[in-house]
């Protein structure tokens, strides 16, 4: 397990952002946490421009049409996105929200569809340093990964089974940068941010430029949360703060610390519905009337 204070002595961004796809998902004790429940979810295809994505659909019982949630997955690489899926789809489908968890390109059941973002930036890092691996994180993050959750929301606006003016955006850690860059460039009711940036910000200032700018612009409320023994609350309280200033809606808390780590700290966003759960739909049903 890596642990916090490490650093790759040529790559100091490039440790922080492969942080959460190196070390193990949360233990099995926050797991259990988080119960799956019985509603069981439907994998999809969706075209994002000339590729093919696939993600995975939980909706709750019923006719509908259902408020709904695109869920931004973070950076981890192979499958684990979808131990995430599988404890959170069940979570907003008993509450009554469509949960859709697309794979982006080259992560998840996309794979196939392009090159992994944590190769791209491990590439660019070893040929121009540091600043030449974050310069290409903002850029894929703020193109091709951004078209995908875009393409994810124009999918399922025309699904027939959602109502189009209550479709929200949420997402952790690499998806929580993502769901700042949604709440400015797409069209949602609210948007959760848990833990954006929170491994690579300390380290990456034209990040912490581009999601400041963002923000300012943000086009739906935003709930920015974390643990408190994640690795770095300033994304949540910065980002929160350039909003207030820019008299834009926002709600921002820390919780206090989950599990034994900050690996497991990071995760909350994950695994603690059971915790941060209330406030969050709490949220959405007042900013998705």
């Amino acid at each position: 397990m890596l642990k916090r204070g490490l650093r790759l002595t040529y790559f100091p961004v490039l440790f922080a952002l492969i942080l959460f796809a190196t070390c193990t998902n949360a233990s099995p004790k926050l797991q259990k946490e988080n119960p799956n429940g019985s509603v069981s979810g439907e994998v999809v295809t969706f075209p994002s421009g000339n590729i093919t994505l696939h993600g995975v659909i939980y909706k709750p019982t019923g006719k509908g049409p259902f408020p709904a949630v695109i869920f931004n997955h973070g950076s981890a690489g192979g499958m684990l996105s979808k131990e995430a899926f599988e404890v959170l789809g069940p979570v907003f489908a008993n509450r009554g929200w469509v949960f859709f968890g697309p794979y982006r390109r080259g992560q998840g059941l996309s794979a196939s569809a392009g090159p992994y973002i944590l190769d791209e930036i491990r590439s660019a890092t070893k040929a121009g340093g540091q600043r030449s691996g974050e310069a290409t994180m903002i850029k894929l993050l703020e193109t091709d990964h951004l078209a995908d959750q875009l393409a994810a929301l124009a999918w399922l606006k025309k699904s027939g089974y959602v109502q189009p003016s209550r479709v929200a955006v949420m997402g952790v850690s690499f998806g929580g940068i993502l769901t700042v860059f949604g709440a400015e460039k797409g069209s949602y009711c609210a948007s959760v941010d848990a833990a954006g940036g929170a491994q690579s910000w300390e380290d990456a200032p034209e990040l912490q430029k581009v999601l400041t700018a963002s923000v300012r612009n943000a086009k739906s409320p935003i709930f920015f949360f974390q643990a408190q023994n994640d690795y770095d609350l300033a994304p949540s309280q910065t980002l929160s703060a350039a909003m207030k200033e820019a008299g834009k809606p926002f709600q921002m808390k820390i919780y206090p610390p989950y599990g034994d780590s900050t690996q497991a700290g990071h995760s909350f966003g994950y695994f603690g519905s059971s915790i941060w759960g209330d406030d969050v739909f709490k949220f959405l049903d007042h900013n998705c009337q």
